[in-house]
């Protein structure tokens, strides 16, 4: 029993990829004033939404500064267009005033984009409302904030002035804090009558703030990074050396390090606690397979994310202006779901029979065949038979296929980062490297637990009761691994570190 909850663990996990390449971070910061409402919109866009906008707008990462300040006020216009804004019901047009892009190093070497948009929207006093509709089914970082401004009396606000991020130039880091998820917020507010009138805070909707005097928290450019062994990070030794190829020719020693280090994130990532490709080869090859099971099940995993990520990666590449890689992403993993939730039904319903054709019955001393196959000894006692948890070649490599199917930020991450250093071939060759390392891992996890399941003698596991029920538990399990995956997937359930 013990063994089938640590193999469940395991299997619950394969949707605890961490996204935070994918994200979006938004930041708006309104200011009633006597002259109408002030804005500041600001998005952070992390590494492989700053890719597909470099590829959208036909620029490389090395282009002049001045092109890409450029395209970022062109961008910066097409966004302030998705915000909505409303007074006493009336809808209003804002104005871009400015525009500035900031570069930042991600992970990877692959460049952040900053985009600071100063707007300004003919407000003369009311109600007024904001919806942010721009990228909303991505994740990331959405604060709102209201401040009033000379000559304005702000009523009441949703929102409050406090500045968590310092409009996405200062992130908090603390982990354990979530990020604020507000993409609509309102106010009421007047001209103040008297022209030196200066507005005071505003009485928020919103829960009062302890009291707390501590040390200031420590705050960073970006989001905090995730602290995965697997997964790469800003400024960390691979994405060095990936900045360096820019600066000088590809050399052997550079070229086998890059493949050292990405063969180790690939192998450091299968061994994260919380994933979930670990699961499909820890778990069929301990029921009733072989070594050769192990190899098959951690090729079939290895290989399906290889072509998933390489995929992603063209995808990523020419048609991201028709969809987004975490459209792909979310339905890669809802396919991914449903097949693992339809190749365990289908083992529950093989095993349930196998079960009630193997009851237990009464032998008297004569010497018979059975057409099924057990072990037993006939001494004119009742004993129990164990159905054999079976092992077909395509249920193997179906699970296998399922459970590789979800894609890895750090391996597209790995691809892109090549591609974008003008190094396609090395690309595919890293990612190569990164998946045999994670081949290895979950090969050699299979034949660890095909040598646990030997250590436990053959008599002893056909006469307990938990090793007679283990097909069923197994099969069970792997439904529901298959149904959580799904909803998370979907959005039905939240990503938490282990279970969905």
């Amino acid at each position: 029993m013990r063994r089938t909850a640590l193999l469940f663990l395991l299997a619950t996990t394969v949707f605890a990829h961490p996204m935070g390449n994918l994200s979006v971070n938004h930041y708006m910061r309104l200011e009633p004033s006597a002259r109408g409402v002030d804005g500041t919109y600001v998005l952070d866009v992390a590494e492989i939404p700053t890719f597909e906008l470099m590829q959208t707008w036909g620029t490389a990462q090395g282009a002049p500064q001045a092109l890409l300040s450029a395209k970022a006020k062109e961008q910066a216009a097409a966004w302030v267009a998705k915000l909505t804004f409303t007074e006493n019901g009336t809808p209003l047009q804002a104005r871009l005033l400015d525009a500035e892009l900031a570069v930042i190093d991600g992970a990877g070497n692959l460049p952040v984009f900053r985009i600071t948009s100063h707007i300004h929207i003919p407000a003369k006093g009311g109600k007024f409302t904001l919806e942010d509709t721009n990228y909303p089914n991505r994740a990331g970082w959405r604060e709102i904030v209201i401040q009033g401004g000379k000559g304005a009396v702000l009523k009441t606000a949703t929102h409050s002035d406090k500045d968590i991020s310092k409009a996405l130039t200062a992130y908090p880091q603390d982990p354990t804090n979530a990020p604020p998820q507000d993409s609509t917020a309102a106010f009421e507010w007047s001209i103040a009558k008297s022209p030196i009138a200066i507005s005071s805070a505003a009485p928020v909707i919103a829960k009062p703030q302890p009291p707390a005097a501590a040390p200031a928290p420590a705050t960073d450019v970006r989001p905090p990074d995730q602290q995965a062994a697997g997964t790469i990070q800003r400024g960390d030794r691979m994405s060095q050396l990936l900045q360096t190829l820019r600066a000088k020719d590809l050399s052997w020693s550079i070229f086998f390090l890059l493949l050292v280090l990405a063969f180790w994130f690939g192998a450091l990532h299968a061994l994260e606690p919380g994933h979930g490709k670990t699961m499909a080869a820890a778990y069929l090859v301990g029921s009733r397979g072989t070594p050769r099971h192990a190899l098959l099940l951690g090729g079939a995993v290895t290989f399906t994310h290889t072509i998933s990520v390489f995929l992603l990666g063209l995808g990523t590449m020419f048609l991201s202006q028709y969809v987004m890689p975490d459209k792909i992403t979310k339905w890669l993993g809802v396919i991914s779901g449903l097949s693992i939730v339809w190749i365990g039904g289908l083992m529950l319903w093989k095993r349930s029979r196998s079960l009630a054709d193997a009851q237990p019955h009464h032998h008297h001393p004569h010497d018979h065949t059975h057409p099924h196959h057990h072990h037993h000894h006939h001494d004119g006692t009742t004993h129990s038979h164990m159905p054999e948890g079976e092992i077909s070649m395509k249920s193997l490599i179906a699970l296998g296929a399922s459970g590789g199917l979800a894609p890895c930020p750090s391996a597209l991450i790995l691809l892109l980062s090549a591609i974008s250093v003008g190094r396609p071939g090395l690309g595919v060759i890293l990612l190569l490297s990164f998946s045999l390392g994670l081949a290895i891992v979950l090969t050699l996890t299979g034949l660890a637990v095909l040598y646990a399941r030997n250590l436990l003698p053959e008599d002893r596991r056909m006469n307990n009761p938990v090793f007679r029920y283990m097909p069923l538990l197994s099969a069970a399990a792997i439904i529901l691994v298959g149904a959580v995956m799904t909803g998370v997937s979907m959005g039905w359930l939240p990503t938490v570190r282990f279970f969905g």
